[in-house]
């Protein structure tokens, strides 16, 4: 079993088998016609658990073709032109190499003794993105595994710092409060179009859901600053504590971002945290023309990044970053195994002392590789042309009497439904005519689009992330969708005659 240890004796095997892994993938990516095969989990789910673990194949080439049948063949495939579904991107090829590299030397960034340059790589990165949004010069982060990691872990510093605050007020005022007494009346205020996962990180960190405020949004789907203003006043006066606005730029449905300044103005009035959600909305800190649609976010308390989504990296890749270096104290804690305190100071750089993981990936290597390769502009550009094309998609949309588009995008998602002619149709049956044409053609195969609920109707969505999809694309998938929407009207009403 040696054998298939990774090392200086079997160099060549490894190099064998990854050249034939790479092999098979290639042929995938070249020859696949549609996003996926269309196959339903009663058909594939009996032959993944028939199975048997315990009885290993000959070798690896056979692995390779039992993959193809349970994996490869089936598998979602987002660099195809007409996946117009989640926030997936096709990944550039520089970032893969990256990820090969990364995958066989294995470092893990917790520690320097187990990283060395890789610690400073992501060093660099890190700085390179706080250079970028301009949380100038005490700014720092880290790596992490997405952007609900991210959020999390800016929320638990957000919380940490907000008690730090207050309890050291109350003590100039003297007065004793505990962190216990506090965290009931703590609040996050974001709006009704950001990511679940603001709510999630609030139950995590003892708050519970209730103590995130949902914010409205205008007729743009940004956060209403008008109602943010009154919830923040509304807040003090009954003796609560606003710990944190969460502002997004780049909303998972509509691609929407907050107004940044005026959100910066009111957190600073309030003394509350300001969180910016780019996950999204990232890549236009390498967009050659519209970086200025973040202006604002350099006055943030902490960001968070995914470049897996907007910088076209192969999942994972996100960071979190901060404007007080020093706030990232609130997730330290020095193991005598791993960190112990002497190392911070003798100036030994071990990353897990900023980390809420311990292990951790070097995912920051397929950034560094794409920058060397293509340059920030380069992948700015590939942004840009997505934003375009949603541009162009949404007069498409907008002047097609099948359906109503909900919102101008901002950057490159499009929010839709298909409406029959007439009115004599029944509101619920329209919702389940737009919930069946995204499922059929799903299940068809031959496009992918996401879906989701605007004040309580069933809509369609498509989120661009592709250079390579072009309007015909979208065209052609309105088509599909169409048909698939009329065929179920027409089959339900028959039945209702």
């Amino acid at each position: 079993m040696r054998s298939h240890l990774l090392n200086e004796t079997t160099a060549d095997l490894y190099r064998r088998s990854v050249t034939e892994g790479v092999d098979r993938v290639a042929a995938k990516l070249a020859t696949t016609q549609r996003p996926h095969t269309g196959i339903s989990v009663d058909e594939l789910a009996p032959v993944i658990n028939g199975i048997d673990l315990d009885k290993p194949l000959a070798d690896a080439t056979a692995v390779l073709d039992e993959l193809e049948d349970v994996y490869l063949r089936d598998a979602v495939y987002f660099h195809h032109p007409r996946y117009l579904g989640h926030l997936n991107c096709p990944v550039v090829i520089p970032a893969v190499l990256g990820e090969a590299i990364l995958s066989a030397v294995n470092s893990s960034l917790d520690t320097w003794d187990q990283s060395i340059g890789g610690t400073l790589i992501e060093r660099r990165l890190i700085d390179w993105t706080t250079e970028r949004i301009g949380l100038g010069p005490s700014a720092d982060g880290i790596f992490t595994s997405g952007g609900s990691q991210s959020n999390f872990h800016a929320l638990l510093l957000a919380r940490d710092e907000a008690c730090r605050l207050v309890m050291k007020k109350a003590l100039d005022e003297g007065r004793e409060l505990t962190k216990a007494e506090l965290l009931p009346k703590l609040r996050i205020f974001t709006s009704e179009a950001s990511h679940f996962s603001v709510q999630k990180s609030a139950a995590m960190l003892g708050l519970g859901y209730e103590a995130v405020i949902s914010v409205p949004v205008d007729r743009n789907r940004r956060m209403d600053t008008a109602v943010l203003a009154l919830e923040l006043e509304e807040c003090a006066s009954e003796g609560l504590f606003p710990m944190a606005v969460v502002a997004t730029a780049g909303t998972t449905d509509f691609g929407s971002i907050d107004p940044l300044p005026e959100i910066a103005r009111l957190a600073d009035e309030h003394s509350a945290w300001m969180h910016v959600d780019a996950a999204y909305g990232c890549g236009l800190l390498a967009s050659p023309t519209r970086r200025h649609l973040l202006d604002g976010i350099e006055r943030a308390d902490s960001v968070t990044v995914d470049y897996h989504k907007s910088f076209f990296q192969p999942v994972s890749s996100s960071a979190m970053l901060v404007r007080d270096r020093d706030t990232l104290k609130h997730a330290t804690y020095h193991a005598d195994y791993l960190n112990p305190r002497r190392m911070a100071e003798e100036r030994i750089p071990n990353q897990v002392d900023k980390s809420i993981q311990t292990t951790r990936r070097f995912d920051a290597l397929k950034l560094w590789v794409t920058l060397r390769v293509m340059g920030a502009d380069g992948v700015g550009s590939l942004f840009d042309e997505v934003i375009d094309l949603a541009a162009a998609g949404w007069d498409i949309i907008d002047a097609d009497p099948r359906f109503e588009v909900v919102v101008k995008p901002q950057i490159s998602t499009l929010v839709f439904r298909y409406v029959p002619a007439g009115d004599e149709i029944r509101g619920d049956l329209i919702d389940e005519a737009n919930l069946h044409a995204r499922k059929a053609l799903f299940a068809s195969g031959e496009a992918v689009v996401a879906g989701t609920k605007v004040d309580g109707k069933q809509y369609l969505k498509f989120t661009l992330l592709n250079p390579q999809t072009t309007t015909a694309d979208i065209a052609a998938v309105l088509d599909l969708l169409a048909a698939h929407a009329e065929q179920f009207l027409g089959e339900s009403l028959a039945l209702h005659r």
